[in-house]
């Protein structure tokens, strides 16, 4: 319905209403009024409606101000301002978490209130806890929490373990985001990488199994570090990562296991901010690196892992990421890194689908496979390898595995949504990568090591 439509409908029930008000009238219109044309009402009635909205504009002439521009370098009391007021503000955070005391103390009321030492706690109890703990705790103890911990007790009860290692989990993860926004200069919920570096530059000194990490590797071991939290954290490709985005994600649990002086060798191989995995990434580099200028030529990455990543693949590369004269740093070096080892996670599938999109259109066709496919081709024949496999099944099998939406192009949705993104980027780049998957059954048949 039209606003002409409402209003004229508005007038008809104002005339009504007075009508009721003087039933006598032959007009029906109040009486002392002079009785007027419905376009004389509509227009009278526009009118004060328009006078009401003016007097209401008049009361606020200004927009009210909804948006603060940092300040400047030429500000520097409103910095100071704003640092002074940020600081105060995470100190009184800080202030509101409980310490290692108040921690102990909590659990030894919820032990005092457990029900028959079977270590569950009623809803009654729950409450009486929350109001015993003291100010701090009671914001935590809400009912929904409670309902959330319920594991099936005949008599809706919880367990008081599950709800301390809630109560643990929380705490770490609210002095975790306090301890973060420190090194938010902005104050705007995010950290550059330049902050992220600071933030683990001071974290070092805690984490024992770095003790043997010489000063001078310190740099190289800093951008190996901050380089994940960017790959996988910085989708926008902004230079910054938001806080909430790392206490979400598990890279801080695996770099402060390294505070672990009992960590597994094994342990530690898997963990990406260890000594030894920082390590191994950074001596492959030096020894890619065979002309010592710090920098890979396409040559020099050509001899990457095995050597069997094609030739199309290497060019595109290249072409895509960001290069000195040709030649890749180490920070472009961990980002191919993290994307060909992390293979099957979303962001290395965007960062390799980009490569492959040779066209930039969006999605891979039928040329786009083909192109890529050729040079594994070619090397199946150096390699002396069985009879050459037809591109035309290649391309049956790989659209089969993704199942996309258009039956003749695969886009970057499509890969992700397949569950077998690993496997078709595999196909395409890495000759071990196809031959894998073309003896898959043959490999999955072969008896494993220790059963």
């Amino acid at each position: 319905m039209d606003l002409k439509t409402l209003f004229k409908r508005k007038i008809k029930r104002k005339l009504q209403d007075e009508s009721n008000l003087h039933p006598l009238s032959e007009v029906q219109v109040p009486l002392g009024r002079i009785a007027k044309s419905p376009q004389q009402i509509e227009d009278a009635e526009f009118q004060r409606l328009l006078r009401e909205r003016g007097k209401m504009a008049s009361l606020t002439k200004t927009i009210p101000k909804f948006f603060n521009k940092l300040p400047g370098d030429s500000e520097p009391l409103r910095q100071k301002l704003r640092e002074e007021s940020r600081s105060n503000l995470l100190k009184r955070r800080s202030q509101q978490l409980l310490d290692t005391n108040e921690l102990n103390e909590l659990w030894i009321l919820l032990n005092k209130n457990e029900s028959s030492e079977t270590q569950l706690i009623n809803y009654g109890d729950f409450q009486k806890v929350a109001q015993q703990a003291g100010n701090k705790v009671k914001p935590y103890f809400k009912p929904s929490l409670f309902a959330k911990l319920q594991q099936g007790d005949p008599q809706g009860r919880i367990s008081i373990i599950s709800l301390f290692n809630y109560l643990m989990r929380k705490m770490w993860l609210d002095q975790t985001r306090v301890g973060l926004s420190v090194y938010d200069s902005t104050g705007q919920g995010y950290l550059t990488e330049t902050e992220i570096e600071n933030y683990i530059t001071e974290l070092l000194p805690t984490l024992c199994q770095l003790d043997g990490l010489e000063k001078s590797f310190h740099n190289f071991y800093l951008c190996t570090a901050v380089r994940k939290f960017l790959f996988f954290l910085d989708g926008a490709r902004a230079n910054r990562v938001r806080i909430l985005d790392i206490l979400a994600c598990s890279f801080l649990d695996d770099l402060l296991e390294l505070r672990d002086e009992n960590l597994s060798k094994e342990l530690q191989e898997q963990n990406w901010f260890s000594v030894p995995s920082t390590l191994r990434i950074y001596g492959h580099y030096l020894n890619l690196d065979r002309d010592h200028n710090g920098m890979l030529s396409r040559a020099e990455l050509a001899s990457y892992g095995s050597g069997t990543l094609t030739k199309p693949f290497l060019d595109r590369v290249f072409q895509t990421c960001l290069t000195y004269g040709g030649e890749m740093d180490y920070k472009t070096y961990l980002d191919l890194v993290l994307a060909l080892e992390n293979r099957a996670e979303p962001q290395a599938l965007t960062f390799l689908f980009k490569i492959l999109d040779i066209k930039g259109c969006g999605y891979l066709d039928a040329f786009t496979l083909n192109y890529f496919f050729r040079a594994i081709q070619d090397q199946m024949k150096a390699h002396g390898t069985e009879e050459p496999v037809s591109f035309s099944d290649v391309k049956d099998e790989l659209f089969d595995m993704v199942r996309p939406k258009n039956p003749e192009s695969i886009t970057l949705a499509d890969l992700l949504s397949c569950g077998q993104g690993d496997t078709f980027v595999s196909i395409l780049i890495d000759f071990h990568g196809f031959w894998a998957y073309e003896h898959r059954e043959a490999i999955s048949s072969e008896p494993q090591e220790g059963l």
